[in-house]
């Protein structure tokens, strides 16, 4: 089945934004008294939507929630950078690409402003902000294709996390599951997709399904 549509996720497939995330994550837990190992924090939210973080975090102390968004908001700024390789991989790309986030769109331009990559993406960035459910569900995913124009089963999605692959497989379509990043290889196996560990793969496994 020919290839019409890369659908690439933002954060830790694009941008080297989780580290920060969960650094910066467990120090605000820690603030709270609450004990969680980096494993399990990856497990739970890594891929998650924040409205989903926010959920599970409940009610906190006045001023905790503003101090951690701050301190997320500096260490990205300071911090934040494209995943290596991954500027070849979009400069190489013939095909139709866009992104597909649970993030919210100004959180998504933002970082991807940050790393150097957001002349890569213009008008072709999707949110969990379009959509009734973000992933796991596969509505964002969905709605992406739809919009750019291809069917589900001649797109390929590139994550890094179970909820993203979850997400690509109930969408119909074919998965490229990035394992050089933070979630552990064992937690991307047997869910459907094709797993890789360096960007510079890709090219080279788009191209052998075309």
């Amino acid at each position: 089945m020919p290839v019409e549509l890369v659908i690439f996720d933002c954060d830790g497939v694009l941008v080297d934004s989780e580290s920060i995330s969960v650094r910066v994550g467990l120090a605000a837990l820690r603030r709270l008294g609450r004990t969680m190992t980096e494993a399990e924090y990856i497990e739970k939210f890594v891929g998650a939507t924040g409205d989903y973080w926010e959920q599970q975090i409940g009610p906190t102390p006045p001023g905790w929630r503003d101090r951690f968004r701050a301190e997320y908001r500096a260490a990205i700024q300071r911090e934040l950078r494209a995943v290596e390789g991954i500027t070849d991989v979009l400069e190489r790309l013939t095909i139709p690409f866009c992104v597909a986030s649970n993030a919210r769109h100004a959180t998504i331009r933002r970082n991807l402003r940050l790393a150097g990559l957001s002349h890569h993406f213009d008008g072709r960035v999707f949110s969990v902000e379009d959509v009734a459910a973000g992933k796991p569900a596969p509505d964002l995913f969905l709605h992406a294709a739809a919009t750019m124009g291809a069917e589900p089963d001649k797109c390929v999605v590139v994550e890094d996390s179970p909820i993203g692959v979850t997400a690509a497989i109930s969408a119909g379509m074919r998965c490229f599951a990035y394992a050089g990043g933070l979630t552990p290889i064992a937690r991307l196996k047997g869910l459907g997709a094709t797993l890789f560990r360096h960007p510079a793969e890709l090219p080279g496994l788009i191209a052998a399904l075309t």
